[in-house]
């Protein structure tokens, strides 16, 4: 007699789609400045924090008493979390958000093109040194804020920092937004500041053209 042998294969595990269950509660302490806060659920429960990167692209900025809907997870420390954020009866965003703008990048390759153009005489000496110490004085302001910001202390004025960067500090803002994490989520700063930029640029170019940078630097050195 011949034994015959058969062989079953192994049994497939079922897995199945699971999803985060949605609560909806209203924002509470929230801090604008520094783009975050607290929700606090509608059935009951703990409280979760809610930071503005949370909400979902496109949303406007959220304001205290705002009624939202989210998921809840925790952190690294067990602490709760909001999590895929939107605002009550908010439709689901099927777009994905924009790439973020390089900011070390642009402000590196702004400096290094007004070094070099200082280099071959394009741009007045002078000029140069300007950008390059208020791009200094510009990145430590943003630092000061961000510290400030942390420990609940007085901040800089947004209108300093802006006149600043419009003044020639630009490329240090973009390089300290970028590293610092600051400033660039709040809309109405980000619309001021690039077009401190652009003025900057213009007023930059109409110096250069017309002589009145070397004119300047001549009187001087």
């Amino acid at each position: 007699m011949v034994a015959i042998s058969i062989s079953f294969p192994a049994k497939v595990p079922c897995t199945s789609r699971r999803f985060a269950m949605r609560l909806v509660g209203r924002i509470s302490g929230w801090n604008d400045d520094k783009g975050y806060g607290f929700v606090v659920p509608n059935g009951g429960g703990d409280r979760a924090f809610v930071h503005v990167k949370a909400f979902q692209f496109g949303s406007r900025r959220p304001v205290g008493g705002d009624l939202i809907s989210y998921a809840a997870g925790r952190d690294a420390r067990g602490r709760t979390n909001a999590t895929e954020v939107r605002f009550a009866g908010q439709r689901i965003e099927k777009r994905k958000p924009p790439l973020p703008i390089p900011r070390v990048l642009l402000g590196g390759l702004a400096l290094l093109g007004i070094g070099l153009g200082a280099a071959f005489g394009v741009v007045p000496l002078l000029l140069a040194a300007a950008f390059g110490l208020l791009s200094l004085l510009s990145y430590l302001m943003y630092s000061l804020d961000k510290a400030a910001a942390r420990a609940d202390a007085q901040r800089i004025p947004e209108n300093t920092l802006h006149l600043v960067d419009l003044l020639g500090g630009w490329p240090g803002a973009l390089i300290a937004q970028q590293r610092l994490r600051h400033k660039t989520i709040k809309a109405s700063f980000q619309w001021v500041f690039w077009c401190s930029v652009l003025g900057n640029l213009a007023i930059a170019t109409w110096l250069v053209r017309s002589g009145i940078a070397r004119a300047v630097e001549d009187a001087v050195l």
